[in-house]
């Protein structure tokens, strides 16, 4: 499972497992976990770097519409998961 770490602006550095990716309406989202095994804290991130950056910029998608529209593509790529 590929790990990312996420340093927040004036905070401690925090390691997420990123269950999967997808991209909707020409916006990258990923779907992240803070644990590797059972049941954690997940999170969808949009990706809001431009093209010419060097590293990639993410916030969590907190838009209710928008988040329960990412939520379900992920449902559908990963079976066993569901997302509230």
């Amino acid at each position: 499972m590929e790990k990312i770490i996420f340093t927040p602006e004036g905070e401690e550095p925090v390691q997420f497992c990123v269950l999967e990716q997808t991209r909707l309406g020409g916006v990258d989202y990923i779907l992240v976990t803070d644990s590797e095994e059972g049941d954690g804290e997940a999170l969808i991130l949009r990706d809001t770097s431009a093209l010419e950056d060097t590293e990639a910029l993410y916030e969590i998608v907190t838009d209710d519409e928008e988040l329960n529209a990412v939520a379900a593509v992920f449902e559908d790529m990963l079976e066993d998961v569901e997302l509230h």
